[in-house]
């Protein structure tokens, strides 16, 4: 067998391997909440939840890949609104999603029901640069979907983020995860 050959059935196979689909499996977030994630997606501890998610609000889970680059987190927050409000509320979310970023294309912005549920979606790339000058580091870009879900007097904020590297590979599979979220009331 000629080595060209060879090296080329080596990259062809090598190619086939990072293209193909992660595995999915059921993870039970709380005792209404399921998603479909990678099987070797890990949960994050409280600790690792407190330093990287410094917020008022902590996550109700957050599950990462083995490298820590793409990311699944479930928030839960009180809210006043309810589901009739999202067409309202989706205005609110994505101005705040364009004040909290550099620049944002967003590819989806929709109310849509998914498992006989209404959800605001947001797909989206945005980047974030050190506008005060005091780095010179280049802007984070990433790939992101964050879905939101009213029940009863909670706002349930999904979401998944990707380096923007990632995106083309990630994709499908980020969407596939964010359509298998299942909340039992």
């Amino acid at each position: 067998m000629n080595m060209r050959y060879l090296a080329f059935l080596v990259i062809i196979l090598l190619a086939g391997a990072t293209l193909a689909q992660p595995k999915l499996k059921k993870f039970q977030i709380s005792k209404e909440i399921s998603v479909m994630l990678p099987k070797d997606f890990a949960p994050l501890s409280d600790d690792e939840i407190a330093r990287e998610y410094p917020a008022t609000t902590k996550p109700l889970a957050v599950y990462t890949s083995p490298d820590g680059q793409i990311d699944f987190s479930v928030t839960q927050k009180f809210t006043q609104f309810r589901s009739r409000d999202l067409e309202m509320l989706q205005e609110f979310y994505k101005a705040n999603l364009m004040e909290k970023f550099t620049d944002i294309d967003f590819i989806r912005s929709e109310v849509v029901e998914i498992k006989g549920e209404d959800y605001i979606v947001f797909e989206f790339v945005s980047k974030l640069a050190d506008e005060r000058g005091v780095t010179n580091l280049k802007p984070v870009q990433k790939y992101s979907i964050i879905q939101y879900l009213i029940k009863g007097n909670q706002i349930m904020i999904f979401t998944m983020h990707a380096p923007f590297m990632l995106k083309n590979d990630w994709q499908p599979t980020m969407r596939e995860i964010m359509s298998s979220i299942k909340f039992k009331a």
